[in-house]
């Protein structure tokens, strides 16, 4: 169980920093938009973000 709670978060790494090495303008321009967001609105994008990981994981599996 420990070791694809690691590998999931070895995942999620690489393709945060490939965002960040790729498109370092963009990424910028996405995070100043993001903290302009109220903290409702950021929980009403993160919920579902992780519902649909939920789902692809249950899917997989």
């Amino acid at each position: 169980m420990i070791e694809w709670l690691i590998t999931a978060l070895g995942l999620i790494l690489i393709f945060e920093g490939l965002t960040y090495a790729i498109f370092p303008k963009q990424m910028k321009k996405i995070l100043s938009k993001f903290l302009e967001y109220s903290d409702a609105t950021a929980v009403m994008i993160g919920l579902p973000l992780a519902a649909l990981g939920l789902f692809l994981i249950w899917m997989v599996r």
